[in-house]
């Protein structure tokens, strides 16, 4: 692509590389040069003007960023119409981004007129939420770049559907402990974010013979993730809430996470179905390290105890002005 200042009679078809100010109006930056154009800018006192003309080999931008989008986009994603050189992606609907960060790092590293962004891994996403752009920076891009970045790119962004449905809670009460109630209404809103339907929550006292047997029910009614909320945090593996996971029969995979809020977390299995104790930071609608589990439990891709030990990176996240015992202070 040719680009730069060239004398009108030069310019008829190549495009207006800035926006040109006249008194009947302006010629925006973008625009493909007619001789009416000319001749305006010629009334106006210009002689010369600023243009880009693409080669023989090069893709307009409009038609780079249309393809550009079509091949990294997945399953679960939808793109805008193209304009001024990008295409928005969006999910068609509830669940987690999926990035294959390898693919985008090679798409980009092409040519950096070349771009797609993206919101980060594992994103939460509404229907209808941006999630990523192609940008094409010039106004045209060699037809070989373009094609070894589509080729890389291809299909590097898909959304993650919820897979579970039904989710059931469980609460311990001690006299005189947290509000409950505030606690459930916390968790529904996380389990409505992705379409997940909340069994009645269950409060039981906590002790861990209690809090098993309630485990087991919600188990025989067929929810798909179990949530535990103790009245008391969770301090040791072998405390009340991860206690009472083995002695109903289940299996403890994980106790701590290097996130913060969210620390106290424990995860496991019961009959099959993942079992998630939430920290007591769940009660807050704030965000927190629970919610990178939930998440990515909800939509099939349950984090390992490695998953979980690699989320330290990034895991700092922004303290509720209500917490008990602030990190500093």
């Amino acid at each position: 692509m040719r680009f730069g200042p060239v004398p009108l009679e030069e310019a008829e078809g190549a495009i207006l590389a800035h926006s040109v100010a006249l008194p009947e109006g302006r010629l925006r930056k973008g625009r493909v040069l007619t001789p009416a154009d000319l001749a305006a800018l010629r009334e106006a006192g210009q002689r010369h003007v600023t243009v880009a003309r693409p080669g023989p080999d090069d893709v307009a931008e409009d038609e780079a960023a249309r393809r550009l989008g079509a091949a990294v986009r997945g399953a679960g994603l939808r793109e805008d119409r193209a304009a001024t050189g990008r295409v928005n992606l969006r999910a068609a609907g509830p669940g987690l981004l999926r990035v294959d960060a390898s693919g985008l790092h090679a798409l980009n590293a092409v040519d950096p007129g070349i771009t797609v962004a993206t919101a980060a891994p594992f994103h939460r996403c509404r229907a209808g939420e941006l999630v990523a752009t192609a940008k094409i920076i010039p106004y045209a891009v060699p037809r070989p770049a373009l094609d070894r970045a589509c080729e890389a790119g291809l299909e590097a962004l898909s959304l993650l559907p919820p897979v579970i449905p039904t989710a059931a809670l469980i609460l311990s009460e001690v006299p005189g402990g947290p509000s409950a109630s505030k606690g459930v209404r916390s968790v529904e809103g996380r389990l409505g974010a992705l379409g997940v339907a909340m069994h009645p929550p269950a409060f039981v006292p906590h002790d861990e013979g209690a809090i098993a047997a309630a485990l087991l029910v919600a188990s025989d009614a067929g929810a798909g993730l179990v949530l535990v909320l103790t009245a008391s945090a969770t301090s040791d593996a072998r405390d009340t809430g991860p206690a009472a996971l083995v002695a109903a029969g289940g299996t403890l995979h994980r106790f701590g996470m290097p996130v913060d809020p969210g620390n106290l977390l424990f995860a496991g299995t019961l009959r099959g179905r993942p079992v998630i104790g939430l920290p007591g930071c769940a009660r807050s609608p704030a965000p927190n390290g629970a919610d990178w589990v939930i998440e990515r439990t909800i939509c099939g891709v349950p984090p390992s105890p490695g998953d979980i030990a690699r989320m330290g990176v990034g895991g700092l996240l922004k303290e509720s002005p209500a917490r008990g015992r602030p990190r500093e202070g």
